[in-house]
């Protein structure tokens, strides 16, 4: 499937895609890195040049993403010597860390029952933005399987895309605070991918691009059923047919 031009200016149906979406898209993949910890605590981001051509934006945008994360007190800088990560602090709304395999299995519970829906909401409701966030997410999952690598910014933006797309903000805010327990689970889950070879990774892809057809496409039925699929093989990808009790778990 293809997903459109990688400059910043091409939109669907030739349409440009604001600043601020684009500085959204971006924030939310440092995050995701930050979280991740592909960018560990006290090391130094890669340059901005290199990071605004790794996205596609101009580097008004990556300051733009980069200026929200130093204000949430994520990045910090260094005079002359660039921005350096700093760890998260808090658990938002409340939610305990990820301390067992079945928390993780919750997380997944959680997300079938969250996501779906917003999925089929994400169709009736979307703009012409958040077809564009969705789109450069995965833009950067289709080069990264290309190269067998499996890009959890990406995932997360996606997903992430998909709930901002609800129109409600409640959905994007439990993305938002489920954002570290469910980076522990992509994290596991593409690590199982890498080591299946190529063909998981693409699976995983086409899964990501026919949700997306579905809500660029405004099929909410579609969508929701994707978007249930989706999380439910991921799960069985991670887990196979050994789900815990969550009761007693």
């Amino acid at each position: 499937m293809s997903v459109g031009n990688s400059s910043e200016d091409a939109g669907k149906n030739g349409r440009s895609r604001s600043k601020p979406a684009l500085a959204e898209r971006v924030y939310h993949m440092l995050y995701a890195r930050i979280s991740n910890g592909d960018y560990p605590t006290n090391s130094k981001l890669p340059p901005e040049l290199h990071l605004s051509e790794e996205f596609g934006v101009s580097r008004p945008v990556l300051r733009t993403a980069l200026e929200r994360l130093r204000s949430e007190g994520l990045v910090y800088s260094r005079q002359g010597a660039g921005s350096y990560v700093r760890a998260p602090q808090g658990q938002a709304l409340g939610f305990a860390k990820v301390e067992t395999i079945a928390d993780i299995q919750r997380c997944y519970e959680f997300r079938i029952n969250l996501e779906t829906e917003a999925a089929g909401l994400a169709a009736e409701r979307r703009s012409d933005d958040d077809v564009a966030a969705m789109e450069g997410a995965l833009r950067l999952m289709d080069a990264a399987t290309l190269s067998h690598q499996h890009r959890e910014d990406a995932d997360f933006a996606f997903h992430l895309a998909v709930t901002t797309a609800t129109g409600n903000h409640y959905f994007e805010a439990s993305m938002r605070a489920l954002r570290e327990h469910i980076a522990v689970g992509m994290k596991m889950h593409g690590k199982s991918l890498m080591s299946d070879g190529p063909k998981g990774l693409h699976e995983v892809f086409n899964e990501h691009s026919a949700i997306f057809a579905a809500i660029r496409d405004r099929d909410s039925e579609a969508a929701r059923r994707l978007m249930h699929d989706h999380l439910v093989h991921s799960r069985e990808r991670l887990f196979g047919g050994s789900l815990l009790d969550l009761k007693r778990g």
